[in-house]
């Protein structure tokens, strides 16, 4: 989810929920402790040099059990480091604490936002070695005239 599609879905909120991908919900009353940009200078495995930028919210549960973040709160709070740090329409990723600190994704399902699990992932497979998979077939799937019969290819 971009920064522009969460302004504007905060827009039409009258409150805020974060959604775990476990189903669990955020305290509600957590604080929104950081918004920045974070850039990512690096080299992949293959030699190319990257550049990624993202969008970083941090959520953190205090004992201010009193304390609701409410929607135009943190509309200010976002365009407030846009102009300070000079943040484009990036992607946003969230930290949230869990057995260490965590980071996710972030989607919006109607009525809460929702933290995603994100994945490590190669990106030079071309060039790192790395063989393609192949694809699984269902045995059962296969006509019998498919299977095992001189000339099929499946042995």
């Amino acid at each position: 989810m971009k920064l522009e599609e969460v302004k504007s879905t905060l827009s039409e909120l009258d409150t805020i929920a974060f959604q775990l991908p476990n189903g669990d919900l955020v305290p509600n009353h957590f604080h929104v402790t950081e918004v920045g940009k974070i850039t990512k200078h690096f080299i992949d495995c293959g030699g190319t040099v990257r550049n990624e930028e993202v969008v970083n919210f941090q959520l953190w549960n205090a004992n201010d059990y009193d304390h609701r973040l409410h929607p135009e709160k943190l509309v200010h709070i976002i365009e407030l480091s846009q102009k300070t740090l000079d943040i484009g329409d990036l992607e946003v990723e969230v930290e949230y604490q869990g057995q260490t600190i965590e980071k996710f994704a972030l989607d919006f399902d109607g009525t809460n936002f929702l933290l995603t699990t994100k994945q490590t992932d190669c990106l030079a497979k071309d060039k790192c070695g790395v063989p393609a998979e192949k694809p699984k077939v269902k045995l059962s799937g296969l006509q019998s005239s498919e299977c095992c019969t001189p000339g099929s290819g499946c042995c």
